[in-house]
């Protein structure tokens, strides 16, 4: 089975203002003449661990790291403001254009799966192929799923249970809406709890086994004030994108080449998810890990992540 290459340090690091608000952290690791790869993390609000640099080889690999808006080491911390879907489409390009590169291969987990086949529809003639891994669609049923009693919530009523203790019962019927209203008010104490409670909800479920390093990095202050909030914000906006607009526009990048690596047991991105997208994209295959659930640390999912950045370093190096 495969493992994360050795950990590296970063050759450039800078921030990009993108606006008169936002400034974006961006760091590039391996070889400056490798092939370009993204690595377009979670959430949104996860922001690019260390770790994230670890998927690709270094030898082949010109590896670029960003933390979107608001999250991470970007500035301001869990800024909402002018952080949409198309604003980050946009960084990501002013990115590309920045460092100089014509074409590159987008790396998307979870959220970051969205975002880069969202990226890649509006700008197909600027990615060269896709791994992307615990498919997110963002429509109205995966919502649903993640935060109602009948959806996750029935497979981990323990956990639900925590998640919906701040929120008084006559809330209770719309929790999404619930949680953003403490998360955006002018109570801080209520905005921290929410975060905790948001953000430790997450990633209790992400593994298939318990994972103490994950609930570690969910319940830190500053991680989870950024997740919940930009995931709120996120997800009370539909995204920021139309109804099934994913699916609807697989058209028009479906020959681009793309891995799809899910866990059979994911319980925040269920595998309908990456079945819907592999029926609806010609060039893509699909690989169901057997014994993982959602996070991209567990070892079947690296397994696969490695196996699919090695397979595209042989076909475009």
């Amino acid at each position: 089975m495969r493992t994360l290459y050795p950990a590296i340090k970063p050759f450039s690091v800078f921030k990009l203002a993108v606006d008169a608000v936002h400034q974006v952290y961006v760091e590039e690791c391996g070889s400056p003449d490798g092939i370009p790869v993204l690595f377009v993390h979670g959430g949104p609000g996860v922001g690019a661990s260390e770790k994230a640099r670890r998927f690709f080889d270094p030898e082949k690999y010109r590896i670029i790291l960003f933390d979107q808006r608001g999250c991470g080491r970007s500035a301001p911390h869990a800024e909402l403001k002018g952080n949409t879907t198309q604003n980050l489409i946009a960084d990501m390009e002013l990115i590309r254009e920045h460092l100089g590169i014509d074409k590159w291969i987008l790396f998307g987990g979870s959220w970051g799966s969205t975002l880069s086949l969202l990226y890649a529809q509006a700008h197909p003639k600027r990615v060269m192929a896709m791994v992307l891994r615990g498919i997110f669609l963002s429509r109205q049923k995966d919502f649903d799923w993640l935060y109602s009693e009948s959806g996750a919530g029935r497979v981990f009523p323990d956990h639900w249970k925590h998640f919906e203790e701040i929120i008084p019962e006559s809330e209770r019927g719309n929790m999404l809406e619930a949680y953003y209203r403490r998360l955006t008010g002018d109570d801080e104490l209520a905005r921290m709890s929410a975060a905790k409670h948001w953000s430790l909800w997450e990633g209790r479920i992400s593994t298939l086994k318990p994972c103490p390093d994950v609930e570690e990095y969910c319940s830190e202050p500053h991680n989870a004030l950024a997740i919940s909030r930009i995931e709120a914000h996120f997800f009370m906006n539909d995204s920021f994108i139309e109804p099934h607009q994913i699916i609807r526009d697989m058209k028009y990048i479906d020959q681009i080449p793309g891995i799809i690596v899910h866990g059979r047991y994911d319980m925040i991105c269920p595998l309908d998810n990456a079945q819907v997208l592999a029926d609806h994209w010609a060039e893509a295959e699909l690989q169901v890990v057997r014994e993982a659930g959602h996070a991209s640390t567990e070892p079947g999912i690296v397994d696969a992540l490695v196996i699919a950045t090695d397979k595209l370093a042989v076909k475009f190096g």
